[in-house]
């Protein structure tokens, strides 16, 4: 069973900058595709970032767009989302995901994705 652990997050004021980690326990995630979602109680699950099994360009949602970048660590292992420029409209629940076949049309529905990490909160505020 794969199994993702996310670290990271926490509280930031406006402008500033976080970044979350997840480490897959498999060797890496070279087989997989991996995506960041994030949730608000009475939400939809937002896809926000994905990044192919074959290393391809990574797709942000527009709504994090030239703020967030995706990428992976050096052996794969891990995925990093780096967050700037962060704004209230961020804070949520952020959680990894991973697939075979992940990034579908850009990110992906959460449907599409097996793995989860156990989430890391991220609250933005004054």
């Amino acid at each position: 069973q794969v199994q993702l652990v996310e670290s990271g997050g926490g509280q930031v004021q406006p402008g500033g900058s976080l970044r979350l980690s997840c480490t897959i326990s498999e060797s890496s995630f070279e087989h997989y595709s991996a995506a960041w979602f994030r949730h608000v109680p009475g939400k939809e699950r937002e896809g926000v970032s994905c990044i192919s099994a074959n290393d391809g360009s990574p797709h942000y949602a527009d709504s994090v767009k030239g703020r967030f970048t995706m990428s992976k660590g050096i052996g794969k292992k891990t995925v990093f989302l780096r967050m700037d420029n962060l704004k209230p409209d961020d804070t949520a629940a952020y959680y990894c995901a991973a697939d075979y076949f992940g990034c579908r049309g850009g990110i992906g529905d959460y449907n599409d994705y097996r793995y989860w990490g156990q989430g890391a909160r991220v609250a933005v505020s004054t």
